[in-house]
């Protein structure tokens, strides 16, 4: 290990990493504060009075609620439902309008313009929009008066979609619940959590909710969606010290939310699709590495098709989610790698544009997280145009040009992460260079080998050995070498009844 090229020495693992973290974000081209130009544009907003439109519904009466993380205070989105005479359900999501304080062409909105996402790292977030903004004033916050647009979505008993509709409405949020004490009481049928019980009626609406969103992820993995657990580590800080590397396990809260997203998200892209405005899709690309798919699926004893197939891939990945639920995360990771990444297109009426296959739909796009994703505004934007019948507040070239930076600096958002995670693994593992770790094959081409152990559970690259190892392959590697500053974390085979 270089010790000239790691961070400063520093008993507070917190600083070492934020440290870093601003490194990657500059060295992605990232913008890590905000100028004095947009904190004088935020007291002008903040001191400006809110006058909501009177032609806009007051829904603020219905039993909204966020369903977010522990430490969430940028809540983009709100959900409600209800279940009517004939049996049929109606799910309504309210996403916030954060264009109200967030002008297109004013200085946060270039600022916003330029990085497209907020960058999320252990040592800290790099926030799309100013705190004053999206944890306050364009945050769907806890009872109080905000305005939205509403998605309201009308299923039947089997969970097919028969209706949408979108429009603005002033809502108002009843209940800030969390992920994790919510999706423990939906798994395991424990006592309702106080701040449930305490509101009348919405423990009998998120029962609703959650049979909605079962209904929903039911009809979806029927038409190909494919429902993958990277079993991704993240450090957990304590008193600003790592005291473990743990996987995060999805759970019903959290499949509440992305059923009900990826609805409001496709109802989102057929609106604009018939109003015939271009607009932004979010696509996953017919996977180019099928090849490699089919072998994985022929090892584990399933025959695919010749030619791409959602609804045989999805089939396959639930016999094995069954059948090694202990190995499930590893061969997640591998096929995520295998089918590509995701990317923003522009869809132009009358062209022919990807769909998502991943997710098993044509129309998709990004429209829940405006706080938190620059693609979310822009398509807001084009959605108040639509609602009002307007041309789009964006010229085709512009929206190409946008779709294609947003696709870059996401890339670059996550090789930020990435960046932070690995070297918290690294600063994590440094004591235990010599030590013999079970490991898989997750990436594997002519620049790098990569490999991935299971406990503690992260990535590093196999330096040593790594010719004919194949992604998805497992094997044993010793750990020979950390660089905290760098994040590199480097493996060295294991010959077996040589190196054992």
């Amino acid at each position: 290990m270089n010790e000239e090229s790691e961070p400063k020495k520093s008993s507070d693992d917190r600083s070492v990493l934020l440290q870093i973290a601003r490194t990657a974000m500059n060295e992605r081209d990232f913008i890590s504060d905000f100028s004095q130009t947009i904190e004088t544009e935020l007291h002008e907003i903040a001191t400006r009075k809110k006058h909501y439109e009177t032609s806009k519904r007051d829904m603020r009466h219905l039993l909204w609620c966020s369903i977010d993380n522990d430490d969430s205070e940028d809540l983009d989105q709100l959900t409600f439902a209800e279940t009517l005479d004939n049996g049929d359900f109606n799910i309504f999501v309210a996403v916030s309008d954060v264009d109200d304080f967030v002008s297109k062409g004013s200085a946060i909105d270039h600022r916003a313009h330029h990085n497209t996402t907020s960058v999320y790292t252990a040592a800290t977030i790099f926030p799309l929009l100013p705190n004053a903004l999206s944890n306050n004033l364009s945050s769907l916050i806890f009872e109080q008066s905000r305005a939205a647009f509403v998605l309201e979505m009308r299923i039947d008993k089997n969970g097919v979609m028969k209706n949408r509709n979108i429009y603005p409405a002033n809502v108002m949020n009843k209940a800030k619940l969390t992920y994790k004490r919510i999706g423990s009481w939906l798994d395991n049928n424990t006592a309702v959590p106080e701040e449930v019980a305490q509101v009348p009626g919405l423990t009998e609406n998120l029962e609703i909710q959650n049979h909605c969103a079962q209904l929903l992820r039911t009809q979806r993995h029927h038409h190909g969606a494919l429902e993958l657990e990277t079993g991704e580590s993240h450090p957990v800080l304590i008193n600003n010290k790592i005291e473990k590397l743990a996987i995060e396990k999805s759970n019903k809260a959290q499949q509440l939310i992305e059923d009900f997203m990826i609805a409001a998200n496709v109802t989102t892209s057929l609106y604009l699709k018939q109003k015939g405005l271009p607009y932004f899709r979010r696509v996953v690309r017919t996977p180019k590495n099928w090849n490699r798919i089919v072998e994985i699926a022929k090892e584990h004893g399933t025959t695919l098709p010749e030619l791409p197939d959602s609804i045989a891939l999805a089939t396959f990945i639930t016999l094995q989610k069954n059948k090694n639920p202990e190995q499930f995360s590893d061969l997640s990771l591998v096929i995520i790698k295998l089918l590509g990444r995701g990317e923003y297109v522009v869809d132009v009426p009358g062209s022919e544009t990807p769909g998502h296959f991943g997710l098993a739909v044509q129309n998709y796009t990004h429209s829940t997280a405006p706080n938190r994703r620059f693609p979310d505004l822009v398509t807001q934007r084009v959605l108040k145009a639509a609602i009002k019948g307007e041309t789009s507040p964006y010229r085709l070239h512009e929206l190409i040009e946008l779709s294609q930076h947003c696709t870059q600096m996401e890339d670059g958002a996550n090789k930020v992460e990435r960046r932070v995670r690995k070297s918290a693994s690294a600063l994590f593992m440094s004591h235990q260079i010599g030590n013999i770790f079970e490991a898989i094959c997750t990436g594997a081409n002519n620049k790098a080998t990569w490999v991935r152990i299971f406990n503690p559970p992260f990535e590093g690259k196999l330096t040593l050995g790594f010719e004919g190892v194949h992604v998805g392959q497992r094997l044993r590697v010793k750990l020979i070498d950390t660089n905290v500053k760098e994040g590199f974390i480097d493996f060295a085979a294991i010959v077996p009844g040589k190196d054992d």
